[in-house]
């Protein structure tokens, strides 16, 4: 039996969910055991998680999946969804997309897509609530207030359908009349850090409940745009206002429904950009190059998070969405139940990079965009004896838009049609070049799906199960890129696919849980982003689809050692990789193909050790072996034994905590975390001018709790040794951008104060 000592359960901010793993220990029998004691333990042993769209404990669910809980979110100083990134074995979080602070890309597994662009869709779905968040625009999203993040490694075609190839991020809030409280906390560090948070929830009356809650955060960039007189940012700023009202109505004993609002307002500073020059850069005047011959080192600000742009604007970036979802859940009878989910959700953003990172005007594309999207889902779900089933429709639709200009790319477009001597004109070198250049690209797309997913108990100790979906996606694009010769391209595309998958698991007398499961999942196809090679090259590429095959194990070993463990191998067939040509047809090509065969094999592991009655030790690591195995005719760039971008083979994170008991009811938990992300290719087509360098991460948290529980202050640092690096590395004309990390060190205090209501 554990000897974890009580007062450290009924305090400790690690309680519930700590990187996957559920505190599932019994508490030792002792001569003053209470019922306090007793609702402690019950805490710890019902971790539960709805990554299977009904609520089970985290141990029995046959599939690999961390829930990160509301205390670890606060205590291990996680602020987005980017720092997630840094406590799941094999999650790789990037944001590379027009430097702004509100993309991320997710990867798990080697999976995913970094371009942010309307006509790529993200190999990695994120779900707010259950609403699913078509665009990595805007998917960074700040967590105050949050009851858990669930990661679901590995394909998730069945439940969540498109776009989950590599996984699924549901971020899950806190519900209205969960509690009757209201919590304020403020925060203040280095670097000018400031930051409020406020939450309410409280019940109305005995059928209505709402909950409200704001957050502001800013804090100082790291650099500056040393060219411009009057810069709108700082480089690395951060700035933002969020916000969500949800209520929630028991109609009667059998109907609830929950209406909620969210918003955010982003005004930041680009992400911290500079360039590294490579052996190849141009000596000479041509066509190919353009002027970059022209750049040379001395135009490169000598501090690499300043930036030499002469452009007005592009130093800033802006992100602002809404959205608003409406639930209801209806108990048909005893066994079966339905829900219903509407939702709509608008977003817009600003941004853009000067390439060059130089007073000349070589490589500028500054970039405006939007998307709104409506989905809905049905389901109806039940549970009949031995058999529970989880079944719906859904309907999702997007409108989105890309817009790029005025930019430069030299020679092809530059300003006033005069080379950087600003004497010379464009057509001397170039006879269909002109002035500034602009593209835009827009999409609209409808997706269709129905699902079902049964599993039923062979018995106490054995279950068995399986699902299937259809799921059909219908594109329509249009787009106007210079090269197009003034006619604006259309295109039309369909992607449909059946996924499914089955699954058994497993319970030992000791309580250890072992499972095994086959999934297939799937990736939508659609349009390139960037063609700027011409109309020919805006076709479409197909869909991806996955075998997944896994097994796992999760429990409790000894009194002592609590595990999650998986082991996986997958099998992608046509897998979908962008990668980026700076030579071709007056701007920068991206190309998206597919690239015959590719596959993953690897291993994540999860732990809990405690090693005394107050002293724990968490950890998480991640094996990933990813390549590609079979490259079709005629696909060109992309090499076999090639790995997939941003894909780090090891991944690990190293967490513990001593929790000291003051003489006056107090408690003091000391915290610390480690993170590490092995060395990663920048692109699927290997250039080692394009290698991302491994990071380690160090943070610390040293808090004090009130006696009474109401209040808390905290003492933090992040990223304590000050790493910087790498977020995405892309060759150019004779150099390489670098998009730095913007996550410097940080040391401050918090303060939180708990009022019941």
């Amino acid at each position: 039996m554990s000897t974890f000592s009580i007062s450290s359960v009924i305090h400790s901010p690690w309680r519930f969910s700590l990187i996957a793993i559920a505190l599932a220990s019994s508490l030792q029998p002792s001569s003053y055991a209470t019922a306090q004691e007793a609702e402690a333990e019950a805490d710890i042993e019902t971790i539960m998680v709805t990554a299977r769209k009904r609520t089970e404990s985290i141990y029995e669910t046959p599939t690999a999946v961390t829930s990160i809980g509301a205390d670890l979110i606060e205590d291990a100083n996680i602020g987005n969804l980017d720092d997630i990134g840094k406590y799941v074995p094999n999650l790789n979080i990037s944001r590379y997309g027009v430097g702004n602070t509100g993309h991320a890309a997710v990867f798990i597994r080697g999976i995913g897509l970094q371009d942010h662009i309307i006509t790529t869709d993200p190999g990695v779905g994120v779900y707010l609530d259950g609403v699913y968040l078509g665009r990595q625009m805007g998917a960074n999203m700040s967590l105050p207030n949050i009851e858990r993040v669930e990661v679901l490694r590995g394909p998730q075609g069945t439940l969540y359908g498109r776009n989950t190839l590599g996984g699924a991020v549901n971020v899950i809030t806190k519900q209205p009349g969960d509690e009757s409280i209201a919590n304020v906390s403020v925060k203040a560090g280095s670097r000018g850090r400031l930051a409020a948070d406020g939450y309410i929830n409280s019940p109305i009356t005995d059928d209505f409940s709402v909950s409200v809650s704001g957050s502001y955060k800013e804090r100082d960039g790291v650099g500056t745009a040393v060219n411009l007189a009057n810069p709108e940012k700082e480089i690395g700023e951060e700035q933002e206002f969020s916000g969500r009202i949800a209520a929630k109505w028991q109609v009667n004993s059998a109907l609830s429904l929950q209406f909620a609002v969210d918003a955010v307002e982003n005004e930041s500073g680009q992400s911290p950009y500079t360039i590294e020059f490579t052996d190849n850069r141009p000596t000479g005047p041509s066509i190919d190059d353009g002027e970059f011959y022209l750049l040379t080192p001395d135009l490169i600000p000598a501090n690499p998070d300043d930036l030499g742009t002469t452009v007005a604007g592009i130093e800033s970036t802006e992100y602002s969405g809404w959205g608003a979802s409406f639930i209801a859940d209806y108990e048909i009878n005893r066994e079966l139940s339905a829900k219903f989910i509407a939702s709509s959700r608008s977003s817009e953003y600003e941004g853009g990079l000067d390439d060059d990172a130089s007073p000349l005007n070589l490589s500028e594309f500054p970039e405006t965009g939007e998307a709104d999207q409506v989905s809905l889902e049905l389901q109806l779900n039940g549970t009949f004896g031995k058999v529970d089933m989880v079944s719906g429709l859904y309907y999702f639709n997007e409108d989105g838009t890309t817009e790029s200009g005025p930019w430069v790319f030299s020679p092809f477009n530059v300003p006033n049609g005069l080379l950087n001597d600003g004497v010379t004109p464009v057509t001397t070198i170039c006879g269909f070049c002109g002035d500034f250049g602009f593209f835009d690209l827009h999409q609209e797309t409808d997706a269709y799906a129905v699902y079902a997913n049964l599993s039923y108990a062979l018995s106490d100790a054995l279950s068995v199960g399986g699902g299937l979906r259809y799921s059909k996606d219908e594109k329509k694009a249009d787009a106007l890129f210079p090269s197009f010769g003034g006619e604006r391209a259309f295109r039309e595309a369909d992607f449909s696919e059946v996924t499914w998958d089955v699954n058994a698991a497993y319970q030992f007398n000791n309580g250890m849980n072992v499972y095994g499961q086959i999934q297939k999942g799937y990736q939508t196809g659609g349009f390139p982003p960037r063609p700027f090679g011409g109309a020919a090259q805006f076709v479409s590429f197909d869909e991806t689809t996955a075998i997944n095959y896994e097994v796992g194990v999760k429990g409790q070993i000894t009194d002592r050692v609590s595990l999650l463990a998986a082991v996986f191998f997958t099998e992608y067939t046509d897998l979908a990789l962008p990668f980026s040509d700076p030579q071709a047809g007056g701007g920068f090509v991206t190309i998206v193909e597919n690239a015959g065969k590719s596959e993953a094999k690897g291993i994540e592991l999860e732990s809990t050790i405690d090693l005394t009655d107050d002293f724990i030790i968490r950890t998480a690591v991640g094996y990933l072996d990813a390549e590609i195995t079979e490259v079709d005719e005629g696909v060109i760039g992309i090499g076999q034994g090639d790995s997939p971008a941003l894909t780090p083979k090891w991944t690990f994170m190293f967490a513990p905590s001593y929790f000291i008991e003051m003489d006056n009811g107090g408690l003091i938990s000391l915290n610390a975390d480690y993170s590490f992300r092995d060395e990663m290719q920048g692109q699927s087509v290997f250039n080692p001018n394009e290698q991302l360098d491994s990071r380690e991460l160090v943070g610390f948290n040293i808090a004090y709790e009130s006696p009474a529980g109401d209040w808390t202050l905290t003492a933090y640092g992040e990223n304590v040794f000050n790493e910087v690096y790498d977020q995405g590395r892309l060759a150019q004309n004779g150099y390489v951008g670098i998009v730095r990390s913007n996550d410097r060190s940080e040391f401050g205090l918090r303060f939180s104060k708990t009022f019941e209501l």
